[in-house]
């Protein structure tokens, strides 16, 4: 059986460390837990990285596209792969969420986020698998561009592999157990 789990961010080494990319970030965790031997490569719309866990294979993908153009490689990747949405996860970035709570769901709206609502519009509707990762809210008014390109604090960083490593655990809790549980498991904090 095989999924199919975006990591949404920006391409460029310039955006690298930020928090708008920490989907991407967890998709580096997510290959390293499923003990991928292979590297992401550049393909189509995307890097791609592969990986298997208890029989189930996991197609790991970074949109190439930027951010707000990220519905692009979600179609590209669910029509080449022949997968329903049921299959994908998309992993972003949340300034809803305090930094370091995570939240999945199976459906929900954009709430502003630009890479979730080009999905959106791509799909047709927003009924999709996500696991949205709180980056904080610490920022003046007109500044959450600055703010979401940013680099993450100090001590945000000590606190960022323990963060990617549960983000981790639980794009995997939803492939093998199911996003019901999996929910139950990790929207508990």
């Amino acid at each position: 059986m095989k999924f199919l789990v975006f990591g949404l961010g920006n391409p460029g080494s310039e955006y690298a460390d930020t928090r708008h990319n920490i989907g991407f970030m967890v998709l580096d965790r997510l290959c390293r837990d499923l003990g991928s031997l292979e590297t992401f490569a550049t393909r189509r719309y995307a890097s791609v990285a592969s990986g298997k866990q208890a029989g189930k294979h996991f197609l790991l993908v970074k949109p190439q596209t930027y951010m707000n153009l990220s519905g692009q490689a979600v179609r590209y990747w669910m029509q080449t792969e022949k997968l329903e949405v049921e299959r994908i996860l998309v992993i972003t970035d949340d300034i809803s969420l305090p930094y370091g709570q995570i939240r999945l769901r199976g459906s929900g709206s954009a709430g502003g986020h630009n890479g979730l609502g080009h999905i959106e519009t791509v799909l047709g509707h927003n009924s999709y698998p996500r696991l949205r990762v709180g980056i904080g809210r610490d920022f003046g008014s007109g500044r959450q561009s600055d703010y979401v390109l940013s680099c993450f604090e100090k001590a945000e960083q000590e606190d960022l592999p323990a963060l990617l490593e549960r983000c981790s655990q639980a794009a995997m809790a939803w492939a093998l157990r199911g996003l019901g549980p999996a929910m139950n498991e990790f929207n508990r904090s």
